[in-house]
Formats: C-alpha cells, structure tokens, sequence
C-alpha cells in the first residue's frame, strides 16, 4: 500500500533530483530475417522492426503522461546484425545500417543497437563484412549505434580484433571529422558483454533472449548525492553504504513499474531493469558529484576508486531487491562527456586517464566518451582497448572503452557533441609506442580462473 511521504518523496526525486527512467529498449530478434539476398535481408528487418516497434514511442508517452514519470529514451536493440551477414551474396553490408536508420526514424526511435559482431574467438565472413563496414555505416547514419566483443574471461582475448579495432576507431574518427568524429561515439568495445544491455552504444538483442523482449535502464545519480547530502557528514561509511541501497531500491521499483507496463502493452516479455546510474550533463546529475559528496575533494583524487566500489556494491544490493529480473550493466557510469562532475575533473587536472581505468576496475563499463587528439596512432588506440579489455576479462566483468580521436584537434582544445553527450576537453594520453606489441597479434590466453567447470 501506498502513503503520502512515498509518492510526495518520488515527486521529489523527479522534480528537483532528476529522477528518471533513462531508457525504455525494446530488443527484437532478427534471426528470421536472414536471407541470401542483402536487398531481401534489409526488406524483412525494416518490416519486422516496423512490426514490433511502431507502438514504442506511443505507449512510453502514454505511461508517462499517466504516471508522470520521465523516459528519456525510447531504444531498439536488435540480434547482432553480423549474423545476417554470413548469408549475403554481397560484401559490402553497410546498406543494412541505412535500413536501421529508416526504420529508426520511421519508428520515431532515439537510438537502434545491433550492428554488432562478437568476435571474442575469431571472425566469420559477416564479422569481417560488418567490422569493414563500421567507418562508412556510422558516418552515414545518425540514430545506428554499434558494438564489438573481443573478449571473455573463458575465451581470452583476439588480439588480432583488438588490432583491428584500433585501426576501425580512426578510420570511422576520419569519415566523421566535420563533426568532431563523432562517429566513433556510436562505437563500443567490449569484453564480456551482456546480452540484455539497455543502454547505448552498446546494446544489442542476444541470440539467448526473448522474441521481444523489454529491458529498461534506470538512472538516478542526483537522487542518490541529495540523499547522501541530507544524512550529513557525520555519518560513517557503513551508514552511507545503507542509504545508497535504500535509494537504489526506490529508484529500481519505479523502473519495476514502468517496465511491467510497457511489457503489457506492447505484448512482450520482461528481460530486465538495469540498475545502473548514468549521468547527463545537467547540474547535479552526476556520479561523480556523489563520490564527492562522500567527502572526496574532487573526483580522481585519492580514495574515490574505494568510494567508486562503495557506490557500486550499493546500488546493486539496493536494486537486485527491488525486482526479480536485474541484468545489463547494473552499476556505475563514468563517462567523462556526460558527466558535468568528470569533465570539471579533468580539467582541474584530477582525473587522468591512468585514473580512470583505474576505477574502472570497481565500476560498470570502462573508459567511455573519451576525447582524444586526431593524430593519436591506431595501435595507441588497440593497446589502450587491450588493457581496459584485460580488466575485464581478469575480473570477470564487463568492460569496453568508447573513445573518441577528434579529428584535427589536440590537447588544449574542447570539443562539444550537446544534449546528453555533453562536451569534454582532449585529454593527454602517453606517447610511447605500442606498435610492436600490437603487430604479434594472436589470442592472450584465458586466466586460470577461467576454468570453473
């Protein structure tokens, strides 16, 4: 049963500490769409996209108008699109990534994932097709978002994908460079990746899910600083610990609601609510704002990795209590562009790239939205994926790296993407060559923890 200081408290949350429901993702299967013709395969996504998603915006409108609750993206998420490569007669595939734009817009979509490969072992003739494709897919589309795993804990790391991402990063950064690159924000690269992910660039729709399926993705970074600000400093650590679980818990039952919701609407199954904290630009909508609300001078200093952990665990223990059907990332986001808190970090000089991945080791994902200078070399860019990648897969966790070289800009220089991508200054990275430990190629083997059967 409902009482009034609960419903006045979430009225709260929304109207003064950004409480939201950050994204609604619809996931739908593709695997019937297969055919030995690309124009045919691109004809049968569009329809079966058409089919399952043109309620998507109208129901979650609907649900927001009736609850009064924010959704601030309406998603598909499709069966990696590599997998309908294999079949086509033509090597040239990016014609598919169009078809997702149209039926994005025709939809009225926010963001399509999917032109996804999973190469954490090797390449198929689709994964090598698609993977080509990247450059000229991401800079002739605007709502195509995609995603590549290297690896897992129980297969090791494809170097020779690493590699390859390296080179895919810069080149997609030289097809998008009259707009700051920002093909390469639409770009991500995993280890351990989860198949049931919300939110983007790295969505896409797992060969084990549903038919169609709905997985939400809940935020709330400033509903979590405002409740740490009102318990005050005197409260230890373990007390800080308890209230960020019972936030977690409050913001992940609206999720809950809204989920169970669109799922009776739009006729699909439950997948999940992911529990992770993703900030936007706006003032106060910030993770890193919490970890300084801990008592960290500023985020990157010493000690925020240890409140990083404290947030992290936090949250999931609140959330995983709140539903029954907790997946995707279910964490802490650091991307530095989006959050307001990081890039004041940074430019205080705070928060540095060792740092980062650094906390990365303790958070959800990695080293994301990334601004780096345009003339940093491919094999930088493989070998900087390589030992964010190793996090991962050592601790048997996701992680990926977005980053961004900016295209005829350099250390010194801002660049701004607006809305939720925010701005970011260029950040410095070490200029030591890693082209010979690139250039071996091969697999870095699994961890012996790997073998658990």
């Amino acid at each position: 049963m409902y009482n009034s200081y609960d419903i006045l408290e979430t009225i709260q949350m929304i109207n003064e500490e950004h409480l939201d429901i950050r994204t609604v993702t619809m996931g739908i299967s593709l695997r019937d769409c297969a055919s030995g013709s690309l124009e045919e395969t691109c004809r049968k996504v569009y329809d079966k996209i058409l089919l399952r998603a043109q309620n998507l915006v109208p129901v979650c409108e609907k649900i927001e108008l009736e609850y009064g609750i924010p959704i601030i993206n309406k998603r598909v998420s499709l069966t990696p699109i590599s997998l309908l490569c294999d079949s086509v007669e033509k090597e040239d595939v990016a014609p598919l990534a169009r078809t997702l734009e149209k039926a994005a817009k025709a939809v009225g979509i926010n963001f399509i994932g999917g032109y996804s490969a999973l190469v954490h072992k090797g390449f198929t003739i689709g994964d090598t097709r698609l993977v080509q494709s990247l450059p000229e897919a991401l800079s002739t589309t605007n709502h195509v978002c995609s995603s590549i795993n290297v690896a897992t804990t129980r297969a090791g790391i494809n170097m020779d994908a690493v590699a390859e991402m390296g080179r895919i990063i810069k080149k997609t950064a030289m097809a998008t460079k009259d707009n700051d690159s920002f093909g390469c924000a639409k770009l991500v690269v995993f280890s351990n990746v989860p198949e049931d992910n919300p939110f983007m660039a790295g969505a896409f729709h797992g060969v084990g899910e549903a038919e169609c399926a709905i997985n939400i993705g809940v935020s709330g970074p400033g509903v979590v600083r405002a409740a740490i600000e009102r318990a005050g400093d005197t409260c230890s650590l373990t007390e800080v610990a308890e209230i960020i679980k019972k936030t977690a818990f409050k913001i992940t039952r609206m999720g809950q609601l809204v989920a169970n919701l669109s799922c009776e609407r739009l006729n699909a199954e439950f997948g999940i609510v992911d529990l992770s904290l993703a900030p936007t630009p706006a003032v106060g909508d910030s993770v890193a704002r919490i970890l300084e609300q801990m008592g960290i001078e500023r985020t990157g200093g010493h000690g925020t990795t240890a409140c990083l952990a404290l947030l992290n665990d936090a949250v999931k223990k609140g959330g995983i209590m709140a539903s029954s059907h907790v997946g995707g990332l279910s964490g802490a986001f650091i991307p530095v562009s989006e959050d307001m808190g990081m890039v004041e970090a940074v430019e205080k000089g705070a928060l540095t790239l060792d740092k980062l991945e650094a906390m990365t080791a303790v958070c959800s994902v990695g080293l994301d939205m990334i601004a780096l200078p345009g003339d940093i070399p491919a094999e930088t860019l493989s070998a900087m994926i390589a030992d964010e990648i190793a996090i991962g897969v050592v601790n048997n966790k996701t992680t990926a790296v977005r980053v961004i070289p900016v295209i005829g800009k350099t250390v010194g220089d801002t660049v701004s993407y607006g809305g939720l991508w925010g701005e970011t200054p260029i950040m410095p990275y070490k200029e030591f060559s890693a082209e010979r430990f690139i250039a071996r190629g091969g697999r870095i083997p699994a961890p012996l923890h790997s073998q658990r059967n």
